[in-house]
């Protein structure tokens, strides 16, 4: 099968990559109405569900919506980076309580409380998240080549994620070289730190990328 028939092959296809996250979000956030009416269902860890248990106790949402959307925006990060989201993090972290807190501080329960609202709404921002990941892949890492959905895999753990700063770096090297640089710098501030290295090789790598960008041929 040459690059023209994987490109257009379902399991290969740009289009298709959205529409998977979309469908896993919408699964997510139908959990997540199930918690929010009845008590239980929600796809997460029961710490990370006590923090809106808490929240739609008290009224308060804005630890769990800022703990659940820093979450989301990391791993859209990571995702367009290394080609690996993480769906513990990103979609049932992300938008399974941080983007449902969001909603449900700002007055729109019945996007979280109504079934089928939760469905679509959760489809919806899948699609969006997936579309997002691809497009910052097509123009950073694989801009000098054709970027397949499948160039992204789901389901690295939040566990696996500490393996993943070497990967982060790679990447950033092959892009170019004060990307790598920066990454390389970042991740070894952060181990000085005792912080996730990861983190310091993706942020390190957005900084000298923002001074340093890819030229696009």
């Amino acid at each position: 099968m040459n690059n023209t028939e994987l490109k257009n092959d379902f399991w290969y296809a740009e289009w298709t990559f959205p529409l998977f996250v979309g469908l896993l979000s919408a699964g997510v956030f139908a959990g997540t109405h199930m918690y929010v009416v009845y008590g239980f269902g929600a796809f997460n860890e029961v710490a990370f569900v006590a923090m809106l248990r808490s929240g739609i106790d008290t009224g308060v949402y804005g630890a769990v919506a800022a703990f659940g959307a820093s979450f989301l925006f990391a791993r859209i990060i990571e995702g367009s980076l290394v080609g690996i989201l993480d769906i513990g993090g990103a979609i049932q972290t992300g938008l399974g309580l941080g983007v449902p807190a969001l909603l449900l501080a700002g007055g729109f329960d019945v996007l979280i409380t109504n079934f089928i609202a939760a469905l679509i709404t959760g489809l919806v921002l899948g699609v969006i998240v997936g579309f997002v990941i691809i497009l910052a892949r097509k123009f950073t890492i694989n801009q000098g080549n054709s970027t397949y959905g499948a160039d992204v895999m789901m389901g690295a753990g939040n566990t696996s994620g500490r393996f993943l700063g070497p990967l982060i770096i790679l990447a950033a090297m092959a892009a170019s070289i004060p990307i790598g640089i920066g990454s390389l710098i970042g991740s070894l501030l952060f181990y000085i730190w005792k912080k996730p290295v990861a983190g310091g090789a993706i942020l390190g790598a957005m900084i000298l990328g923002y001074f340093f960008p890819l030229v696009v041929k």
